[in-house]
């Protein structure tokens, strides 16, 4: 992707989202994100899109065995858990001195 258009997502590694699309969707319960890749705009969330991996035995795993793991989801599928509201909510941006504050929308307090 071109960085001069490198897009900018409100959600950021260690937040709370809910899932409001796809298998596991379920916007009562906050999950937490593991990892986030802008340029392919997509998240890893904790326990969703769980793919089985069947590993090959090495070195530090002589067995070899199959294992399940999450495999990352598109970041148009999960909205930011805001605590006072206890539910999904979207968010402005404001300019502060220090840089910007994610500001949710529905309860209009800053998130973190």
């Amino acid at each position: 992707m071109n960085k001069r258009f490198k897009p900018k997502f409100n959600i950021r590694k260690g937040d709370n989202v809910v899932v409001i699309a796809g298998d596991d969707k379920d916007r009562s319960q906050p999950r937490k994100v593991l990892s986030v890749n802008p340029t392919e705009g997509r998240v890893l969330v904790e326990g969703v899109n769980l793919v089985t991996k069947h590993l090959k035995p090495n070195a530090q795993n002589p067995q070899g065995g199959i294992v399940k793991e999450e495999a990352p989801i598109s970041i148009s599928n999960v909205l930011l858990w805001d605590a006072k509201s206890k539910a999904g909510v979207r968010v402005k941006r404001e300019r502060t001195d220090s840089g910007f504050t994610r500001i949710s929308k529905k309860s209009g307090e800053a998130i973190k």
